[in-house]
This record gives C-alpha cells, structure tokens and sequence, in this order.
C-alpha cells in the first residue's frame, strides 16, 4: 500500500495556505498532479521525497517513511528524483554521476543503452545538451531502482520535438520497471500521454482525484468544447483570409471570413469553439472572438486538434 496524507503551513508570496492533500498510489500506478502555480505541487514532492519537513502520514510499499514519530531522510527513502534543472553533479561524467548514486555498473551501462546514451558516459554535463541532461537525470533516479519516482516538470526546458521524444522514453521506462510515477505537470497533452490518474490541487487543497481522461476531457459527446489563442498574423491566400493563432505550444492556420477578418486584428486573444458538428458563433468581453468555422473547415481542423491533445479522431 502506498499511502499518503500530507500536510504543511505554507507562506509564499499568495499568502498563508494549508497544504493538506490525502491520496493513495497503487504500485505501477502514473500519477500527474496539476495546478495552478503556487498551488503546492513542488511542496508535496518535496515532502515525500522528505526533503521538506511536514506534518504529514507518509507510507510506502507498507513501510512507515513518516507519521507523528518516525520521519526516514531522504537517503533511507527508496526515491527517485528529477528535477526541472536537472541537478547534474557538473564535475563529474555522466557515468560518475550515475555510479554516484549507486555503484551498479551492469545496471548503469544497461540504462546508458536503452536511453542511447552510452556514446556519451564519458562527457560532462556541461558538454551535454537539455534533452541530454534530461535523460542523464531520469537514469541517474532509475539508478536508485526506486519505489516511487517524482518528477517535477521534468519537460519544461525542452522544445516540443525533445518533449515528445523523451515521453516516449519515460512511459517505456515506466512501464519496463514496473515503475510507481508521481510528476508535476502544466500541460494537458503531456499528462493525457503518460499518467492513468490525475490529482488537481487548488489553494493546497485535492479538488480532482480521478482517471486521467475523466478530469481532461471535460465535455465529451455533442457537449460543447473551445480553445483559446492568440492571433499572431493575419493573411491573403488566393480568394481566402487565415488568420495565424498560437494555442499553447503549437501554431495552426483557420480560414476566417471576410467579415471576421474587419474584426480582427493581430494580438487580439481569441476562442475557437464548436458544438459537435455544429458550430457556435459569438463575441466575448476583451477582445476576445468566436471564429465561425462550418462542417468541412471543422473536421479538418478537429483532425489537428486530436493530434495537439492526444484525443483518438474518428
């Protein structure tokens, strides 16, 4: 059983709040915790990997790690840990940095081979680039052959070619070692790939604890669904107006009116929304926009949509 009712005081620049968020991990289990920042995400990985003190009931694989009269240090917890800045150790090889956190050397070349690594065991981390430090910091916590690994936004550094490669390499991970996963996340898509189950934190506080597409795919069916963008150009191709929209990470063109495009203009925030098959059409308060799109236009566009969240397109 894995267990854990964390509590703590915090006092950040939001202000006091209670960090108070009780869940339990089955084994093999891939968690996301999502929030808005300042929420507590980071605090609660801290907390399990007792790097923070906490007034917390933390048990794992049914072993006590913290309660009112134990509390296990970080070296007796069996955790893995990747950090957003990798925290490579800069005066040491990427071999070293491994042995350093356990002196398996079977186990380190295995991980150095099926990461495609092993070219590099010799470089420093300052010869390294961000996807390939990454990849260090993810096999230097496998080193730790943990019983849960924390990830706290290991992709936020990344460009989205990197992000999507290296997901790829965490859920074989995962899944080759049967591994328990807890990683902090903002992005939907990212979360919608990798984890079975998401906690939403809101003020410190559990406000969704549920399957991962029952928490991201809030409307399902005919229900309604809108994407919010930014307009960043708006052009002439032959005898139709696109109007160029940036929507989280990605770009994509959607033909506009005539009309619509009197009404726009670059820099104008705008929703992209449908219903089904059948789309709806209205103005929004600051300066932001429905964009009419009719049947044809929309299943093209639901075919890119798919693709940006990971949603199967019929």
């Amino acid at each position: 059983m894995n267990y854990f009712n964390i509590f703590k005081k915090l006092h950040g620049s939001n202000g006091n709040m209670d960090l108070d968020a009780e869940f339990n991990l089955e084994k093999g289990e891939f968690l996301a915790i999502m929030g808005e920042s300042g929420s507590g995400k980071t605090t609660l990985l801290r907390i399990i990997a007792g790097l923070e003190k906490s007034s917390s009931k933390i048990i794992v694989d049914n072993e006590v790690w913290q309660d009112e009269k134990i509390f296990l240090p970080p070296q007796k917890r069996k955790i893995g840990f990747v950090f957003q800045d990798y925290a490579l150790f800069p005066n040491m090889n990427v071999i070293e940095n491994l042995l350093y956190v356990n002196k398996d050397y079977d186990l380190a070349e295995y991980l150095l081979e099926i990461t495609n690594l092993k070219e590099l065991k010799k470089r420093f981390p300052n010869t390294l680039s961000g996807g390939q430090k990454q990849r260090v910091a993810l096999i230097r916590a496998l080193m730790r052959k943990p019983k849960i690994l924390l990830m706290d936004e290991p992709f936020s550094a990344l460009d989205p070619a990197m992000r999507k490669n290296l997901q790829k390499e965490i859920l074989i991970l995962h899944k080759k070692f049967n591994l328990t996963t807890i990683m902090v996340s903002h992005s939907p898509s990212e979360i919608y790939k990798l984890s079975n189950r998401v906690i939403e934190i809101s003020g410190g506080k559990v406000i969704k604890n549920s399957k991962t597409k029952d928490v991201l795919l809030k409307h399902s069916g005919s229900a309604k669904f809108a994407f919010e963008g930014e307009i960043i150009d708006i052009k002439k191709n032959d005898v139709i107006n696109i109007a160029v929209i940036s929507i989280g990470n990605q770009i994509t063109e959607i033909v506009i009116t005539k009309k619509e495009t009197k009404n726009l203009k670059i820099g104008d925030k705008i929703i992209v929304s449908t219903k089904a098959f059948h789309p709806n059409v209205g103005k929004i308060k600051k300066k932001k926009i429905f964009i009419i799109l009719n049947e044809k236009w929309f299943k093209l566009y639901l075919k890119f949509f798919s693709r940006v969240l990971a949603i199967p397109c019929q």
